[in-house]
């Protein structure tokens, strides 16, 4: 297929892996790059060969730039991608899809007015170790899925993020932050979700930075960073999930785990794309390794992109949609509003399971 011609806006600490990979996907040609900062973005381009730096104007002006990848902070998520899609251009967006749910309606309406596609990551729920997962629970593998459990517990990043300022704004936190990889991960296994019951809190009103470029500077805290619930998912199964800026030290907590009515399965790290995955079955005494599916089990942010990029080409749907991310957009809010309110909160959007990958796919390539 014809090569699709992709340019970045936002050249922070997330665009090394994008734009690596990127250029390692058959059907996407990374022509530009933007970032506020244009010593930053020329930094950039150098490092990875990119043959043009522009203004963000530039790159949203210049007709042969199809599909955008907005990788600027999540409080400019919304605009940008606005933006870009009154453009006339395909926009995938880093998580989250926006920071509200109007800002989240209002890319929807607007890509739906324009005819134009909008992806968002995480795209980790593709890797091999979640697209296992997935294989196993589709084939019966636990019988029927009855409830889940999930845990994202750290300290935060102020201790080694070089700007952690936005972590503790709006549109930050442990939910805003790390929740979409969840969340998304337990949608694709178990499909999308009823409604959900949250009690939220923090630890600290401010917090210091400890890592070098800003350290001893003060953080004033704006957003709960404990929040824990439980989801009730379309198809009856139960979830738990809770994710911390608060928690010092290690845990030997799972990252998720799917409960059937035969056995279980130990869902890897959905921050990764790798494994391992285990299961446990009826009568099983210890959890079992289990093989991993051929392809992604590497780093690959980029595949969201270019599996938009095939859907553009061919008319099929693609699988990190906006209306995936959408519902976990309104998932995370619905653990605050659930808490403010101290009231269930019924979801109001839904989504489709993702299709899974074709196992025979070798890497790089979705066509």
């Amino acid at each position: 297929m014809e090569k699709i011609k992709i340019g970045i806006i936002g050249c922070g600490k997330i665009s090394s892996i994008y734009m690596e990979n990127c250029q390692k996907f058959e059907i996407l040609d990374l022509v530009a790059c933007a970032d506020m900062d244009l010593a930053r973005a020329q930094e950039q381009a150098d490092q990875y060969r990119i043959p043009q730096v522009l203004t963000t104007e530039e790159l949203l002006n210049d007709p042969d730039i199809k599909i955008v990848i907005n990788l600027t902070i999540p409080a400019a998520h919304a605009e940008v991608t606005l933006k870009a899609l009154h453009s006339g251009k395909h926009v995938y967006v880093e998580k989250p899809l926006a920071v509200t749910k109007e800002e989240g309606q209002s890319v929807l309406k607007l890509a739906k007015e324009k005819g134009l596609l909008v992806g968002s990551a995480p795209e980790t729920f593709l890797g091999a170790g979640i697209q296992t997962a997935l294989k196993l629970i589709n084939e019966g593998g636990i019988g029927r899925p009855i409830a889940a459990t999930a845990f994202m517990m750290g300290r935060g990043h102020e201790h080694w993020h070089p700007d952690p300022e936005f972590y503790y704004a709006a549109g930050g936190g442990p939910m805003f932050d790390m929740g979409p990889y969840y969340l998304t991960a337990l949608v694709q296994l178990l499909g999308p979700i009823q409604t959900i019951a949250g009690m939220t809190g923090k630890a600290l009103t401010e917090r210091t930075i400890t890592s070098e470029k800003k350290f001893g500077q003060k953080i004033p805290v704006n957003i709960p960073t404990h929040i824990a619930g439980t989801l009730q998912f379309e198809n009856g199964a139960i979830g738990t999930l809770i994710t911390s800026f608060d928690v010092f030290g290690g845990s030997d907590l799972p990252f998720i785990e799917i409960y059937g009515t035969e056995g279980s399965i130990q869902v890897p790290d959905p921050n990764t794309f790798g494994g391992p995955v285990k299961v446990r079955r009826m009568g099983d005494a210890e959890w079992t390794e289990q093989p991993l599916l051929p392809g992604y089990d590497q780093n690959t942010r980029g595949i969201g992109p270019a599996d938009m990029a095939y859907a553009i080409q061919t008319g099929r749907p693609h699988r990190a949609s906006a209306e995936l991310a959408y519902h976990v957009l309104e998932a995370m809010w619905a653990f605050h509003e659930s808490s403010d309110s101290r009231t269930y909160y019924e979801m109001k959007s839904t989504c489709g399971r993702p299709a899974a990958l074709p196992i025979e796919l070798a890497p790089y390539t979705l066509d």
